[in-house]
């Protein structure tokens, strides 16, 4: 993934932003409100302190203090509305963002989802989204109001007294070289933090998801100590980024409190050499001084909060601008147009380009055929499925389906003439019956009941509590991998696609339910090109066409009679089986 400058991570902030115009305008609004409020009080406080000084207590007194307390009722309703709207503005925003992020990453290509974690990526979805929410928060709150202050400050201090303003101006910026000495070290720190969050996010759904694994294979304590290492490198980070960020803070208030003491002596001089100042215009500056130094602080706390959720933001954008998959396909293919003749035109691929897995692979397969691909472990057979199905763009030459090539055709359109039922089963969280139609979602109840009972899955599903309305929580843990397996079978009855794809597909079953599956699967093949990848050899004997690859390439090919008669790789492959199973 493309990684971002903080520069360029702001100018997507601040364009995304942009497209709230109506909210963005609000909290605009309400920000000057806000400021203009708190910067008229101060003026009516030093005329106050003036009026009582020279005529006591006055018809003008009363009214400037009657204004005093208008003043602070408005600004205390303005303070309470503003962040209201900025709330608003941030979580539409962040809505879109997760949205965005969700559609993207069903528009990458399945090699970029290959290379990143799960966890990580649930990671960068939920927890980076939620501190660059924390962080506009901060920067809209306190930042945006801040800076704007400190304008304002400047003019009016300005029309008090230019000598005191001015070493106001000399001696603030003290305050701002530290901020900025700190958050470009606190920035770096926070990048390693929300890296070392997304590891240990990771780990942790690594452990919750395979617990069956990890305590079979007695591999608890290693997962332990990897998991005590993400964590011991997660808190490092973070409480040095904390740590550095923390020392912001007071660092600029210790400088801002010997700035505001030295105004309040120089001022006072100043009234007692008979100066033009008064007593309550310089408690009207002594207050700006203290609004303009204030939100310094605040905006020296913003900054270190700002490198974190500009840290997170990098990371989101990194997926938002990862390169989409490009639709070579214009054409819309349909069912009657598919009859399922496949061949493979000198194809070759490799998930690397430099180390290529399949070499000039030609082979035709005629519609209808039931063709099983057998070879070890890492031959390429999933491989051939992954390009048939345009998971993978292959290297060179071409894939053909009843002589068009299949980069012709819209992948959406092609997908949908295919079936798979694969080794590993996925079902949704939600009803039975949702779980069938996952592929055919108008399928009505007689269809689904129908493509169960097909598959072997009625039986099962009238014992639960609610039958087909029984709701599957945490991916139908609570079925066996049998019962999962028989459902994503019935998806495929219930699909009728015109190819079927059968990756080891009743590994999980027992041998009664098997035969059972394997003769509703004879029915549904019939008429339609089928692959069968197969460990079982014995599974795959009655196939038309049999395909023995090793390493990427096709060995040998042929019906189960004619390879045995050769006595080569697959003879013994079914050799190896025999006596393993003796």
């Amino acid at each position: 993934m493309k990684r971002q400058t903080a520069n360029q991570t702001l100018k997507r902030l601040a364009k995304d932003l942009a497209s709230h115009p109506f909210l963005l305008f609000l909290a605009f609004l309400g920000t000057i409100a806000q400021v203009g409020l708190s910067i008229y009080l101060p003026i009516l406080i030093g005329q106050v302190i003036d009026q009582v000084l020279v005529a006591g207590s006055s018809p003008v007194f009363w009214q400037i203090f009657l204004q005093m307390i208008l003043v602070v009722i408005g600004n205390t309703l303005v303070q309470w509305g503003n962040p209201l709207l900025y709330n608003r503005l941030i979580f539409s925003y962040t809505k879109d963002l997760r949205e965005r992020i969700i559609h993207k990453l069903h528009r990458l290509p399945i090699a970029f989802v290959d290379r990143q974690g799960s966890g990580e990526m649930v990671s960068r979805v939920t927890t980076d989204i939620e501190q660059l929410a924390a962080g506009l928060t901060m920067i809209f709150n306190q930042f945006f109001i801040g800076v704007l202050m400190i304008l304002v400050s400047i003019l009016a201090m300005l029309q008090i007294h230019l000598l005191m303003t001015l070493l106001v101006l000399l001696l603030t910026p003290l305050s701002m070289v530290i901020s900025r000495f700190i958050a470009k070290r606190s920035y770096h720190l926070f990048q390693k933090q929300t890296e070392t969050r997304g590891i240990q996010t990771q780990l942790i759904e690594e452990s919750l998801s395979q617990q069956t694994i990890i305590q079979s294979f007695n591999a608890q304590t290693e997962f332990i100590q990897r998991l005590h290492e993400a964590n011991a490198n997660y808190a490092g980070y973070s409480q040095s980024a904390i740590f550095y960020s923390s020392t912001v803070n007071p660092s600029t208030r210790f400088v801002n409190a010997l700035i505001y003491a030295l105004l309040a002596g120089v001022g006072a001089y100043r009234i007692m050499m008979g100066s033009t100042l008064t007593i309550g215009r310089l408690v009207t500056f002594l207050n700006y001084v203290q609004q303009y130094t204030k939100p310094f602080n605040d905006i020296s706390s913003v900054l270190a909060e700002l490198q974190s959720a500009l840290a997170c933001a990098e990371r989101v954008y990194a997926v938002l601008e990862s390169s989409e998959v490009s639709e070579t396909g214009k054409e819309v293919l349909t069912s009657d147009q598919v009859k399922g003749a496949i061949s493979f035109k000198h194809v070759s691929f490799g998930y690397n380009p430099e180390k290529i897995l399949i070499k000039d692979l030609s082979i035709n397969i005629p519609a209808g055929s039931k063709v099983a691909i057998v070879g070890p472990t890492g031959a390429g057979k999933s491989t051939l499925i992954n390009l048939l199905m345009r998971f993978y763009p292959i290297n060179s030459e071409d894939i053909l389906l009843d002589g068009r090539s299949i980069y012709d055709y819209t992948r959406a359109s092609l997908r949908q003439q295919f079936g798979m039922v694969l080794q590993e089963t996925w079902l949704k969280q939600g009803t039975i019956h949702d779980n069938i139609t996952f592929g055919n979602p108008d399928a009505s109840r007689e269809q689904v009941i129908a493509a169960a009972k097909a598959a072997n899955a009625d039986f099962f599903i009238q014992q639960l509590p609610q039958g087909y309305d029984t709701k599957l929580e945490n991916a139908g843990e609570s079925l066996s991998v049998g019962q999962a397996q028989l459902l994503t079978i019935a998806r495929v009855f219930l699909a009728i696609p015109k190819i079927l794809i059968l990756d080891e597909a009743t590994s999980s079953i027992d041998t009664r339910t098997e035969v059972l599956v394997q003769d509703a699967f004879a029915k549904l093949m019939k008429g339609r090109t089928s692959f069968i990848i197969a460990h079982r050899l014995s599974t795959i004997q009655d196939a038309d066409l049999i395909l023995v690859l090793v390493d990427g390439d096709i060995v040998e090919y042929g019906n189960h009679q004619e390879l045995m008669a050769r006595k080569g790789k697959y003879y013994q492959m079914q050799k190896a089986a025999a006596f393993s199973s003796e």
